[in-house]
């Protein structure tokens, strides 16, 4: 037997199942549309051979890495670099032995269908992972990684994927994306406007990022004008690098439509390091509408991912540095928050806001109503701790009743592990399918109606809501 059960994640019952498979059917082999992510576009632009198995799946995977963290495993052993360039292991095979000895771990969670889906499909590898059979799985994807068909661009092209959006400071120079373009190869990687370091004001470095700003686009980033000047300028060049939107990865949802003379007395406070924590979230806040106006502008999707408390623990944080597995997530308000953004430019249909969750609590309360009126506004799919089976089921349950399907964007997978791609693709797949059976099994869908819902899930709802 397998690492896969053919019909995973399908209805109990027989007569639902049948429906869900018939329609997993018609879109399993959709291309994928990846569009916003981590992945890194170095990979692509050199395309040169994975390290080894544990550089792929263990270290560069916050997942993987806080599981066994979780149990007491230090960062180190996993070979996560510290920010000291301190020592850590380097041993591939070493840290491998750790990953499957404690594989078990992952029993019950999504990382372990992700992680099966490659072990077998891109690796061959059927048998489940352990201590026993660590080094023989090594073995065979080091073997593989070291042919030309797993290289990156080839396994790009393998798994399907039409196009996929890396995410970049607005600091970054984009030499990979141009090194990827003046390469000819035809793969689609774009890149996506991240600001946060120029935005918040309590981003390590803030000011001197701001001058960074200035410096790359000769612009006065000391002034409020010359700051937004900047921004649209930055924009613009990422534009030349096939971005379609922005992200904005802030604690809270918190929007603000000050008048333009306040705006700037903030920004002033900012940069000097004087304005509270108050302040600073209302800074972030105005930025998030300023940023709203731009893409009225320049057509780029708004993108907000708020409700996390990066950087949980400080000693991590210190030891490590940012974005090492302690990201937790936080009670959200939309309603009140969203509302100077949505008030100011809400009603335009040229604008398409997208925003994500970590606040289970808010689909059917805020969110989706929030959608269901809007415009503007589109909600993105189930995120980070809820990119499961179970959170996919409960979006579809708790948003599409007042949002419906078409206020939503589909699916896309943000992640880091790139072998993950297809994995999580087909696990959101499986679970619309399976949603979509039900509807038509109650009488809620017609039978005629769900292939077409079920392709617009799967594909057309990501491609046009980021314009790819």
């Amino acid at each position: 037997m397998g690492l896969l059960q053919e019909d995973r994640l399908f209805p109990v019952d027989e007569g639902t199942r049948a429906l869900a498979r018939s329609l997993y059917a018609t879109v399993k082999d959709l291309p994928i549309i990846s569009p916003h992510g981590h992945t890194d576009p170095r990979w692509f632009a050199e395309n040169e051979p994975f390290p080894d198995p544990a550089q792929l799946f263990v270290t560069p995977d916050h997942y993987v890495f806080r599981m066994l963290h979780s149990q007491g495993i230090p960062l180190e052993a996993m070979g996560v670099p510290r920010a000291d360039g301190g020592p850590t292991e380097t041993d591939g095979r070493k840290i491998w032995r750790l990953f499957a000895s404690n594989f078990h771990l992952f029993r019950g969670t999504p990382s372990r269908l992700w992680l099966d889906h490659a072990f077998s499909e891109v690796f061959g590898v059927n048998e489940r992972l352990s201590a026993e059979t660590a080094d023989a799985a090594y073995d065979q994807i080091a073997d593989c990684l070291a042919r030309p068909e797993f290289r990156p661009r080839a396994l790009f092209e393998r798994f399907g994927i039409e196009a996929i959006a890396t995410t970049e400071s607005a600091l970054d120079d984009l030499r990979w994306h141009r090194m990827i373009r003046e390469s000819g190869w035809q793969g689609r990687v774009v890149t996506a406007y991240r600001p946060d370091a120029v935005v918040d004001p309590e981003f390590a470095g803030f000011a001197e990022n701001v001058a960074q700003l200035g410096q790359l686009t000769g612009e006065d980033t000391a002034t409020w004008e010359g700051y937004l000047a900047a921004h649209r300028k930055r924009r613009s060049y990422f534009k030349e690098f096939g971005a379609t939107s922005s992200d904005h990865g802030h604690a809270t949802a918190r929007t603000e439509d000050l008048p333009q003379a306040e705006a700037a007395a903030l920004f002033a406070r900012a940069l000097t390091g004087a304005c509270t924590a108050e302040e600073a979230d209302a800074f972030r806040g105005q930025m998030l509408t300023e940023m709203a106006r731009m893409s009225l502008e320049d057509g780029l999707v708004l993108q907000i991912h708020p409700g996390s408390f990066r950087n949980h623990s400080r000693p991590v944080l210190d030891r490590f540095g940012r974005d090492k597995g302690f990201d937790i997530p936080t009670r959200t308000d939309y309603v009140r928050a969203l509302r100077p953004l949505l008030s100011a430019v809400g009603g335009d249909p040229r604008l398409t806001v997208i925003v994500f969750t970590l606040d289970e609590t808010a689909y059917a309360r805020e969110l989706a109503p929030l959608a269901g009126v809007y415009p503007a506004l589109k909600l993105g799919p189930a995120w980070w701790f809820h990119d499961s089976p179970e959170g996919m089921r409960r979006f579809r349950e708790m948003t599409t009743e007042t949002a419906g399907f078409y206020n939503t964007v589909g699916f896309n997978d943000d992640t880091r592990a790139f072998c993950s791609i297809p994995a999580r693709h087909d696990v959101a797949r499986r679970v619309d399918c399976a949603f979509l059976a039900t509807l038509v099994a109650t009488g809620r869908l017609d039978a005629e109606e769900a292939p077409e819902v079920a392709h617009d899930l799967a594909y057309r709802l990501a491609k046009e809501a980021y314009r790819l």
